[in-house]
């Protein structure tokens, strides 16, 4: 499964952990404004916005899992198996994959307000990439600089959730996982305090107390508890190193270590990559499961005006700055 989040220091950051058993050797990629954008059942968008992020590059085409585009406008798609439902074509709305929806959003759209345009006609249709790319579940959170959204397309139709908390996972839907957090309100960064009953004085033997109850499982609702409870209550300095740091920090609370989710014989679910996008510079960061040194690529050294793709193998093998 996966975890998004998005961060504000001096500047804003988005970014996400993809937790799953394979990779499909995914690479840092980089979409110019004149590299040609098919859809299936819309005209190609010959010119666009740019957008940097992670993606399998197939057939020639971008299938982002996440991206920013040069205004600072992020998307990123998660799975949400059993919920996740994409309908038949509709008359009168503007008919798009699953896979080129964050492409469709974040070529023509600079922030949350013309995003929420473009979605009040959106109808996600049922329609796979290929036939070795059936068509995946899942949500997606959009997020600008000054907040974020939910959006689920489910048996009944698209839902927008307004995002407080700056975080998603995947099952169950946005507002029950919500509704969920309610569940922890009396948890806290501080010290907890003494009220298990009248006259009977009980001891804070440690610190972090305060957090007792917050779950530690690797499912999706309880990493929603764990990454929002770190999210909200995160601080740092505001320069690039230590916002960024933190940033890595915030999702590393609910990374997957190899053997702790077992899906069958030799088969795991980990953390394979996770990133850090500042949305203001365009600055994709990211680190993967054997390489924790923090690697990046600036959308801005590329030539934005190109019409071919910018691609970038990740950087796997663990980098160690021996010190004698």
């Amino acid at each position: 499964m996966c975890t998004c989040a998005t961060y504000a220091t001096k500047d804003h950051y988005f970014g996400r952990n993809l937790d799953l058993e394979y990779s499909y050797h995914e690479t840092v990629t980089v979409t110019p404004r004149n590299f040609p954008l098919p859809f299936r059942k819309k005209d190609t968008l010959i010119s666009h916005y740019a957008l940097i992020g992670m993606a399998f590059v197939n057939e020639g085409y971008p299938l982002y899992y996440d991206a920013t585009n040069e205004f600072g406008l992020s998307m990123a798609g998660l799975n949400f198996p059993g919920n996740g439902y994409f309908h038949e074509c509709m008359d009168g709305l503007d008919n798009i994959t699953p896979f080129e929806f964050i492409p469709w959003i974040l070529g023509q759209c600079k922030n949350l307000e013309e995003a929420r345009k473009l979605l009040a006609r959106i109808n996600l249709v049922s329609i796979p990439f290929s036939e070795k790319l059936p068509i995946t579940p899942l949500h997606w959170m959009i997020a600008d600089q000054t907040g974020q959204i939910v959006v689920e397309s489910v048996r009944d139709g698209i839902h927008i959730y307004d995002n407080p908390t700056g975080v998603m996972t995947n099952n169950p839907t946005f507002d029950h996982q919500l509704f969920r957090l309610n569940d922890y309100r009396g948890v806290s960064a501080g010290p907890d305090e003494d009220t298990f009953a009248p006259g009977l004085s009980l001891d804070a033997y440690s610190r972090g107390m305060g957090g007792i109850g917050l779950p530690g499982d690797l499912s999706s609702g309880s990493r929603f508890v764990k990454v929002a409870f770190t999210r909200l209550n995160s601080v740092s300095g505001d320069d690039e190193s230590a916002s960024i740091s933190q940033f890595f920090h915030i999702l590393g609370s609910v990374e997957q270590q190899r053997g702790c989710c077992r899906l069958g014989k030799d088969s795991y679910e980990i953390t394979i990559y996770s990133s850090c996008c500042n949305m203001d510079r365009g600055i994709y960061y990211y680190t993967t499961y054997e390489n924790s040194q923090i690697s990046a690529v600036d959308m801005h050294h590329e030539d934005l005006d190109s019409k071919e793709l910018a691609t970038y193998p990740l950087v796997e093998g663990q980098q160690i700055n021996w010190q004698n």
